[in-house]
C-alpha cells in the first residue's frame, strides 16, 4: 500500500501530461488551423477569387467578361446595381446568380462583402465627384438613325464607320484602341446583353487603353450625353440576328444546367 501511495502521484502526473498533449498529437487539428465554413468566409479576396476571377480576371481585369477593376464602371453602376447583379445574375447571359435567395451559394452578407470589396479596392470616387454620370440603365427611347450618326462621329476611328473594324491597309488614323474586329458581329452580339453593351460604351472596353463616355470624340472635350449613349447602344445591338440570339440562349441554358448539376446537393433528412 505504501508503494501504491508513493507511485500514485507520479502516475497521475503522467496521465495529466498525456491528456494535455492530446491536442498536440500528430494529425490533431490545432484551433488556429480550423477551416471556416464556406458560408462564414467574408474576406473579399477569397470570395472574389473563388466566385468572380474566372470570368472577370484575377485582379478584376483580363477575363472574358466585363472588367470590374474599372473606376468609371463602378462609379456609374453604384453599390445598389452591383449588389443586385451579383445577387440575381443577368438573365440571358452567362452571369449567374450568386445569392442563396436566387439559387446561388453566397449569403447576403457575402454578397455585400464582394460588392464593398470591389468599391474599396478599385473605385476612385474623388475622380467622379464633380462628374455628371450617365444613368446605369437606359431611361429614354432610342433613335437608331441618330445612333448611327453618333457612332460614326465618336466610334469610327477605332471600329470603322460601319462597326466592322479598321481593316489593314486602310488610311484610317492610328488609334491605340483601334481594332480589326467587328463590334456588330451577330455572334458577338448574341453573347452580350443590351446592358452589357451599354456598360462597355459608358465605361470602356476591357482593353485598358480604350476611352470611356467622356472622351470618345477627338480631343475628349464633349462627353456623350445619356441620349447619345442610348442611341449608339440601340444601333449596335440592332445588328443582332435571331439565329445567333437563339444559339446564345441555348449556350446559356446549357451552362445553367451544368452549374445546377455541379452545385452541392442538400442531404435529405
Amino acid at each position: 500500500m505504501r508503494y501504491v501511495r508513493a507511485v500514485l502521484p507520479a502516475v497521475a502526473g503522467v496521465l495529466c501530461l498525456v491528456c494535455a498533449a492530446c491536442d498536440r498529437a500528430p494529425g490533431y487539428p490545432r484551433p488556429e488551423a480550423e477551416i471556416a465554413r464556406p458560408d462564414q468566409v467574408l474576406d473579399f479576396h477569397a470570395l472574389y477569387s473563388q466566385n468572380c476571377s474566372g470570368c472577370h480576371g484575377a485582379n478584376g481585369r483580363g477575363g472574358a467578361a466585363l472588367p470590374l477593376n474599372n473606376p468609371a464602371y463602378l462609379a456609374i453602376a453604384g453599390a445598389d446595381n452591383l449588389r443586385r447583379v451579383t445577387a440575381d445574375g443577368i438573365n440571358g447571359t452567362l452571369m449567374p446568380a450568386f445569392a442563396q435567395s436566387a439559387g446561388g451559394m453566397l449569403t447576403d452578407q457575402q454578397v455585400n462583402a464582394v460588392v464593398q470589396g470591389m468599391l474599396n479596392e478599385w473605385s476612385r470616387p474623388a475622380e467622379f465627384a464633380k462628374v455628371s454620370l450617365p444613368p446605369y440603365a437606359a431611361n429614354a427611347t432610342p433613335d437608331l438613325a441618330a445612333g448611327q450618326s453618333t457612332f460614326v462621329a465618336a466610334c469610327a476611328r477605332c471600329h470603322g464607320s460601319d462597326g466592322l473594324g479598321i481593316k489593314p491597309g486602310t488610311h484610317a488614323p492610328s488609334e491605340k484602341g483601334a481594332t480589326t474586329f467587328s463590334i456588330v458581329d451577330p455572334t458577338y452580339l448574341a453573347l452580350i446583353s443590351n446592358q452589357g453593351m451599354r456598360s462597355i460604351v459608358m465605361a470602356g472596353h476591357p482593353d485598358p487603353q480604350t476611352p470611356d463616355w467622356r472622351s470618345y470624340a477627338p480631343g475628349g472635350t464633349n462627353p456623350l450625353s445619356p441620349q447619345q449613349i442610348t442611341n449608339v447602344v440601340a444601333w449596335i445591338v440592332s445588328h443582332r440576328s435571331p439565329d445567333s440570339a437563339k444559339a446564345a440562349g441555348d449556350l446559356h441554358a446549357a451552362t445553367q444546367r451544368t452549374q445546377s448539376t455541379n452545385a452541392p446537393r442538400k442531404e435529405s433528412k
